[in-house]
């Protein structure tokens, strides 16, 4: 006997392929993570089978109630599949036909393995979606707590990391929450681009069965079936679109996980990281390393080199199905243990972190962060810009020289580079006036960034509100 017989494509060769390659062929080892979703395809493609005589309603009746013992008992951990199963299709068509003989043999009929797997892996991910927004939509609610609490805690921002117009933290934290919530965004449209269900397009072609894509698509919690049967089986932009959605999340992370290590050095001072989330030394005693950040930022390559592997392996592939796409799992179920793993622990240690004013506000008043001002001083007063750049230029300069900052300066200093100033600059240049003044739509001062705060929670509840 043909020791293949075991397996779905066994009929035609007359050798057994080498054990190396069934080795080699299998992906039992991570697709059994699909296995809820396959047993939900076959509960619906057995169910349809039913209704439409294609196999007795009775046998299909028993499918339905056998898959979902099957359910049951891989949920309480009594049933796994054996080490050299090929793959979780195999495993569950197999684990049915051992209870229910030739009536397990019939789930197959009108099916091919590629639109089940196709079925199943993009079941996964649609949900994986939506399981990955609310992920980020709790981080964005701590960045707007960390926002609502310091909207009047002014500190330098910055531009080529040089101190360069004064903002508070709440604004910085809000800017965070912005890119997050055009994450969940972006997650979002994922879920509802990848709404096509491929059940039903078989190998590439379809069937000569009178099946009803329909109902199998409805069952599944598909809108509609997919409308072509090769896309059906070979699409897999679904899967890149979740791993690029994810690799610009990462980014996002990685780029506050850097403000975070900056902020909590000794040279800047800006926050200080809780205990729990922060690391010492096996040498120097004194330290208090931010490890998740460093390992938050580090990660982010491993997400980018997920969708670069299932980017390469799908760039050069022929309609239809070809078994290079076996590659598509791992790299997706990669990036979201990668992201969950971070974000469990990234949240906690935003929530903890102790934000230090003091300082902020002492580092906001070194640099001449507020020379823009000064020049948009003399701009009211009817001096063209170019020159009131031009003569608080010289300001600074005279400043540095002198090692004066703008608030000591003298009025008399001030007239010395031009007669418009007037006792008022000192108001003018104060960080909390300049702070308060720009109010413009999306600007840092408290009252306009209390707005796109309350702007930006009633986004975020789009999305907590739909889960």
């Amino acid at each position: 006997m043909n020791e293949n017989s075991d397996k779905l494509w066994a009929g035609r060769a007359s050798k057994s392929a080498d054990s190396r390659v069934n080795d080699f062929n299998s992906s039992i080892r991570f697709d059994f993570r699909l296995v809820m979703e396959d047993i939900r395809g076959s509960i619906a493609h057995a169910s349809m089978l039913g209704r439409r005589g294609i196999i007795p309603a009775e046998q299909a009746a028993k499918l339905v109630d056998e898959l979902e013992v099957i359910a049951g008992e891989v949920v309480r951990g009594e049933l796994a599949p054996p080490a050299d199963a090929e793959d979780i299709h195999t495993f569950i068509e197999a684990e049915l036909t051992r209870r229910l003989g030739d009536a397990g043999k019939r789930l197959h009929t009108a099916r091919s393995r590629n639109d089940q797997v196709a079925t199943d892996f993009k079941l996964w991910v649609r949900e994986e979606c939506l399981a990955m927004r609310k992920e980020f939509a709790a981080l964005v609610r701590t960045l707007l707590n960390l926002a609502e609490k310091n909207l009047e805690t002014v500190m330098p921002g910055y531009t080529h990391l040089q101190r360069a117009q004064p903002v508070t933290f709440g604004h910085y934290m809000l800017a965070y929450a912005q890119m997050f919530l055009r994450d969940c965004s972006r997650l979002t449209d994922a879920h509802e681009r990848a709404d096509g269900c491929p059940l039903g397009s078989g190998a590439l072609a379809g069937t000569t069965h009178p099946i009803d894509r329909e109902m199998t698509a409805e069952l599944l919690g598909f809108s509609a079936p997919c409308e072509n049967s090769l896309d059906g089986v070979s699409d897999r932009d679904f899967a890149l679109e979740l791993l690029a959605d994810l690799s610009i999340a990462a980014v996002h992370l990685s780029r506050l996980a850097e403000e975070i290590i900056l902020w909590s050095s000794t040279e800047f001072s800006f926050i200080e990281l809780d205990d729990a989330f922060s690391t010492g030394s096996s040498i120097m005693p004194q330290k208090k390393n931010p490890d998740v950040a460093e390992l938050v930022r580090g990660k982010s390559g491993r997400v980018f080199g997920d969708l670069t592997a299932l980017l390469t392996a799908m760039k050069g592939l022929p309609l239809a199905y070809n078994k290079d796409m076996q590659e598509d799992k791992e790299a997706v179920f990669d990036a979201v243990d990668t992201i969950r793993l971070g974000l469990s622990a990234f949240i906690p240690m935003c929530e903890t972190m102790t934000v230090n004013a003091e300082r902020m506000r002492e580092a906001a008043g070194k640099g001449f962060i507020n020379a823009t001002d000064c020049a948009d001083y003399l701009a009211s007063r009817g001096v063209p810009f170019r020159d009131a750049y031009k003569a608080v230029g010289g300001i600074v300069k005279y400043c540095i020289e002198n090692s004066k900052t703008l608030e000591t300066m003298t009025l008399d200093e001030y007239r010395l580079f031009r007669p418009e100033f007037e006792e008022d600059v000192f108001e003018a240049i104060s960080l909390e006036k300049c702070v308060e003044g720009r109010c413009v739509y999306g600007g840092p001062a408290p009252k306009e960034a209390a707005k796109r705060l309350a702007a930006a929670r009633a986004r975020l509840s789009e999305y907590t509100e739909a889960e």
